[in-house]
């Protein structure tokens, strides 16, 4: 087999990965690595492949969340080996999506940022009507009801004598300036709308230039992380399937 499979204690697996005796107990029983032999007095006897898995465990976890690792633990060993490889790949690409997502919010908020640095400080009760914004962004009105079919701007509609009209409230206004400043720039209107989108999913940091690289850098240290735990992950698909 090419492994050292020699029986370990509890405490001997507890001190190869750092986990606590009960915490090794609870995946064990939870599945996220596979059950221990026991020992004629009823003791577990581990063997240096569950100290390998542990530490895989430990970086998947800290890549795709500890419910969703120890689900992918488990079910790698029973699935089929192209649905256990294809569990595995779609981890990449959640993390890549959420790169994407969060370098397309950096590059809505660079778009702005030499404006913004200019502006006085807005505040809540700010607004604008489709007339005011059209001249401030230096667009048509017709621009904006674009942007707005699109999805890249969502203005306010408030009753008037002659029906509604649009009123363009702060989160509006800077969707538009974004937009503008986007097209200036070449994107197209596609791109647009994914940049749009990230701001929105990602409205607890999209403030901060600093915390989207922040943000950037901490996908890059999970996505460190998931490529740690593969070569055990595709040991465990490996003799878990047909030919294993």
């Amino acid at each position: 087999m090419g492994h050292d499979d020699r029986a370990l204690s509890t405490a001997a697996v507890a001190a190869a990965t750092g986990y606590s005796a009960q915490q090794i107990r609870d995946l064990e029983a939870l599945g996220a690595i596979a059950a221990a032999g026991r020992a004629r007095n009823g003791y577990r006897r581990f063997s240096t492949t569950h100290v390998r898995d542990l530490r895989a465990y430990r970086d998947l976890a800290y890549a795709v969340g500890p419910v969703e690792a120890r689900q992918a633990m488990r079910e790698i060993r029973s699935l089929p080996s192209d649905q256990a490889v294809a569990l595995v790949c779609s981890f990449h690409v959640r993390l890549n999506h959420e790169r994407e997502q969060a370098l397309a919010a950096r590059r809505a908020l660079e778009a702005i940022r030499f404006e913004e640095s200019t502006d006085a400080e807005p505040v809540e009760t700010d607004s604008m009507t489709i007339t005011e914004l059209s001249r401030a962004l230096g667009v048509r009105a017709s621009t904006l009801r674009f942007w707005e079919h699109e999805g890249l701007v969502a203005p306010e509609r408030i009753a008037t004598r002659a029906g509604s009209a649009r009123r363009y409230q702060l989160v509006a206004i800077r969707e538009a300036r974004i937009t503008a400043a986007l097209r200036a720039a070449g994107y197209r209107v596609p791109d647009v709308r994914k940049a749009i989108e990230a701001i929105r999913d990602l409205r607890d940091v999209s403030h901060s230039l600093e915390a989207l690289d922040a943000r950037v850098d901490a996908i890059a240290q999970r996505a460190l992380a998931l490529l740690r735990a593969g070569t055990t992950l595709s040991e465990i698909v490996r003799r878990s399937g047909p030919e294993g």
